[in-house]
């Protein structure tokens, strides 16, 4: 079916987004997916989060690298592989099936989506892209991880080319080997190592994407942006961020559907499945038309923002306003079908319902976004 034509004097209608995903995604699906479920699977994923080092060097390695799954976004001439939000948005959709602690999202997408959307991209911003796309080193916005725009982050301060400043929340910031710090003077990347950086570990929700307070005393970085510069940058890397949790959010709500319905299955009483229950059968229903419809509001934010529609920023809210409800609905129903196993630890239900809950209010609330949308759309705000 083709979009009608537009009539004289009226703008030519936008295209059509393309939901279905490619050959090529399915194939990346496919790489990504095998080597979670070797190398991050429920037990593991369960162990290393108890642990002092919740990130497997070998597995970022193995995906960053080897896959090459964090040059995605970056250009060929870049050093990366040229690709498209599309293809990370799949990358997303498995990260966020197995839960991985991986620093993917914050890394090869918010801050590879900052540097890139920089006008001036030499020097130091182009051996910074190379190292993220080769996984050689990973970033982190210094921003709060609930930041919803880059205009409401607060920005540290910039005199003589130190910083100071204090930002709580920063995501995957103890991990990182460099943050890109927004300060009043422009965008400046600092490494996690330098004099004056202090990253303290906090005890978060969700402990697959751990978050820090990054303390600035004094310290000094390399200028990647002057300030009129920073502010769209740091506003784009966040509105990819956004547009691409829907799908981690969506791979979240998939796992958790199809893992009810394979214990409902299994799970009797009365000489029945549990699952053949008719109060049972209309909950998973109705779950599975809400994650139907969230995998078309993830993959149209993610579509338009691949093909760079104007329509982004609504895209990427309608997407965050409903996939972010659904994945922990999802996660909810999930501990409770599962009956008294789905609130033990050892069982991974509890992961998927923290990372559900802790990425609801990630880069906006629902809420928020509602507000973008009525704005966008000139509607009453809700």
């Amino acid at each position: 079916m083709t979009a009608p034509a537009a009539q004289p004097g009226q703008h030519e209608p936008a295209p059509m987004p393309v939901l279905l995903y490619s050959e090529a995604e399915e194939d990346l699906r496919a790489a990504v997916r095998a080597l979670l479920a070797d190398r991050a699977d429920a037990p593991g994923v369960i162990a290393r989060v108890e642990s002092d080092t919740p990130y497997d060097p070998r597995l970022w390695k193995a995906l960053a690298a080897d896959i090459g799954a964090a040059g995605l976004l970056v250009p060929e001439e870049l050093g990366g592989q040229g690709a498209t939000c599309r293809e990370a948005a799949v990358v997303l959709e498995e990260l966020g099936r197995s839960v991985a602690p991986a620093p993917y999202l914050t890394s090869s997408v918010v801050a590879t989506a900052t540097l890139l959307a920089l006008a001036a991209q030499e020097g130091p911003v182009v051996e910074l892209l190379g190292d993220l796309a080769a996984g050689r080193r990973t970033a982190a916005l210094a921003v709060s991880f609930s930041a919803p725009a880059a205009d409401e982050a607060q920005p540290a301060s910039a005199v003589d080319g130190r910083l100071e400043g204090t930002v709580t929340g920063v995501a995957d910031a103890a991990t990182a080997d460099v943050l890109l710090v927004p300060t009043t003077d422009g965008l400046y990347a600092v490494g996690t190592a330098s004099d004056g950086v202090t990253v303290q570990p906090l005890v978060a929700l969700d402990l697959t994407r751990p978050l820090a307070t990054v303390i600035l005393d004094g310290a000094t970085g390399v200028r990647v942006a002057d300030a009129a510069s920073a502010v769209p940058a740091v506003g784009r890397g966040l509105l990819v961020g956004a547009g691409l949790l829907a799908s981690e959010q969506l791979g979240i709500a998939e796992w958790c559907l199809g893992e009810t319905v394979r214990y409902t299955r299994e799970r009797h009483q009365f000489n029945r499945p549990v699952g053949s229950f008719q109060s049972l059968k209309h909950r998973m229903a109705q779950l599975w038309l809400e994650v139907v419809s969230a995998r078309a509001a993830a993959r149209n934010a993610a579509g338009a923002l691949a093909d760079g529609s104007p329509d982004a920023p609504l895209a990427v809210a309608v997407a965050q306003a409903y996939c972010s409800g659904v994945a922990v609905h999802a996660a909810e129903e999930c501990v409770q079908l599962h009956g008294g196993i789905g609130m033990t630890w050892e069982h991974p239900a509890h992961l998927y319902l923290k990372r559900a809950k802790a990425d609801s209010i990630a880069y906006g609330t629902a809420g928020r976004h509602r507000e973008v949308i009525a704005e966008l759309a000139e509607l009453p705000a809700p």
